[in-house]
């Protein structure tokens, strides 16, 4: 009986192992991915910044003010909507994973 009981612990610490390591694989991933986005997100900021200037500046020669304005404008809703994006996707594929867990 004594044998079987060991068994059932050995199991159960090995299940919780597997776990407790699936779920440490899961957010190093997670975090790897993000800081990887952003290093891309990095380098394609700095690659569009002077064209974005150009741009904002060509349509309102007006007043310098005006054309940091716009762009700040421009730049912080193309931002936030790639963060919605990435964030609803991140999402989606999260509950795809625990789906297939369970």
């Amino acid at each position: 009986m004594k044998k079987e009981e060991k068994k059932t612990r050995t199991q159960i610490l090995r299940e919780k192992a597997k776990a407790k390591a699936l779920r440490f694989k899961r957010e190093l991933r997670k975090s790897t991915v993000t800081a990887i986005t952003a290093a891309f997100g990095f380098l394609i900021a700095l690659a569009w910044r002077d064209v974005i200037k150009e741009f904002v500046n060509k349509i309102s020669e007006s007043s310098p003010l005006q054309g940091q304005l716009v762009s700040a404008i421009l730049i912080t809703v193309v931002s936030v909507l790639g963060i919605v994006f990435v964030s609803e996707f991140a999402l989606k594929k999260e509950e795809k994973e625990i789906k297939k867990e369970k």
